[in-house]
């Protein structure tokens, strides 16, 4: 199913909806059911449909529910494409990871009521919806049975109406990185005044993620000769990485040509160039290659078949440049250095956060008048028409000597 087709039904169906159910939460009491707040919950279901780097940035809020309540039982929800991600970084036991195919309307229409059912039957305690405007997420806190409903509410804003049957409710705030209030949703299940609850804990930035991918030392090895073997012109030189694709927001990515500049002076420096992404991107690859027009500027869309092989070959690299999206958060969990570039949305709420090998990301931010330009306000839909011209800003120099300077403090061969 298209995203904009996705954003018209959920804006438009989704608030009769929510609308729909509200009502029938009023009438039969269930908005604000009874809750034995003694007894610790069995079962607690975190819905996270969104892109797969914000599961990344969801890792803190996952270590707080299993620090608040040890012998609950987690269940994930997320869309089909994303649970590898989930799977690979054990969020929950596999057979507590559910998923909804979003292929088409009539089969996420199917995934929503075998979910929902399955839910019902555990039954459910609590369901954190983790969600900033979804209409579709929020209808499905309130299918699953789950008596406490955490989530965002839009408060007195207009235009962003989700119901009124999220009983541990709390504002979005913009000005909050995106895991602070992740952790804020922990929190509300254990509140009986939210959104008014002044006593709420105060939640600091997480210094790290919480998550790590461990690999053998021999598997690692094993990996970066395999890339070696298959790309000859790497051997002696050290690998820089650079994810030139915007995914499904076009506008967040660097522009082509300035990715081409910096390549050239890296390779020009003694270094090699990897371009990487989806099989998609693979043109987008090739067009920077042929600016580059060197040996070493070598095109690797495609060449990754996993998210676990993806951080495999950031464990064999020095450097990766990227857009805004989840190879800066996924490079979080290895030793890799990263450069990441901001502008239609902001490193002030989703920027990497620390990992296993604490800080090594830097972002870039031009802080034009009009960036950033995409929140849950205007339901990630920018103005811009493709000039997006807060990344157009960042120039090329600057970013080209804090990766000499980044592969200077870096010993050969070893990313660390």
């Amino acid at each position: 199913m298209k995203l904009q087709t996705q954003r018209w039904i959920d804006r438009w169906v989704g608030q009769v909806l929510c609308g729909a159910v509200s009502l029938w939460a009023r009438l039969t009491g269930s908005r604000e059911p009874r809750v034995d707040t003694t007894r610790e919950p069995r079962h607690i279901l975190v819905i996270l449909l969104s892109e797969m780097g914000s599961i990344v940035l969801a890792g803190p809020m996952f270590a707080a529910l299993r620090q608040r309540y040890p012998g609950t039982t987690v269940h994930v929800l997320q869309l089909k494409k994303n649970q590898e991600v989930s799977i690979m970084l054990g969020l929950a036991e596999r057979e507590h990871l559910h998923a909804l195919d979003d292929s088409s309307g009539l089969s996420l229409l199917r995934d929503i009521w075998r979910v929902s059912l399955a839910m019902r039957r555990l039954p459910l305690d609590a369901v954190i919806d983790c969600e900033l405007f979804s209409r579709i997420s929020s209808l499905l806190s309130y299918l699953t049975g789950a008596p406490l409903r955490s989530g965002f509410t839009p408060h007195t804003q207009e235009g962003l109406y989700r119901g009124s049957f999220i009983n541990r409710a709390i504002p979005y705030n913009p000005y909050q990185h995106i895991s602070q209030q992740f952790l804020s949703l922990v929190d509300a299940l254990d509140s009986t005044s939210t959104p008014r609850n002044k006593a709420a804990p105060i939640r600091t930035l997480p210094s790290e993620t919480g998550l790590s991918v461990p690999f053998d030392a021999s598997e690692l090895q094993t990996y970066r000769a395999k890339v070696q073997t298959d790309h000859p012109v790497l051997i002696n030189r050290k690998l820089v990485l650079m994810y030139p694709g915007g995914g499904i927001l076009p506008e967040r990515a660097w522009p082509l040509e300035h990715y081409a500049e910096v390549a050239s002076s890296l390779i020009t420096a003694g270094h090699a160039v990897g371009l990487i992404g989806l099989p998609s991107d693979a043109q987008l690859a090739e067009d920077i290659k042929y600016r580059v027009g060197s040996d070493h500027c070598i095109n690797l869309a495609g060449y990754t078949r996993s998210i676990r092989e993806l951080l495999m070959l950031f464990h064999a690299s020095d450097l990766l440049l990227t857009n805004d999206g989840g190879p800066g958060h996924f490079a979080s969990l290895t030793p890799i250095r990263t450069l990441v570039f901001f502008g239609p949305e902001t490193g002030r709420l989703y920027g990497p956060l620390p990992g296993p090998c604490g800080p090594r990301a830097k972002v870039y931010e031009s802080g034009i008048a009009c960036s950033p330009c995409l929140s849950a306000y205007n339901h990630r839909n920018t103005f811009c028409d493709g000039d997006n011209q807060c990344l157009k800003r960042i120039a090329p120099d600057p970013v080209l000597q804090d990766a000499l300077q980044a592969l200077q403090e870096i010993p050969a061969g070893n990313p660390a």
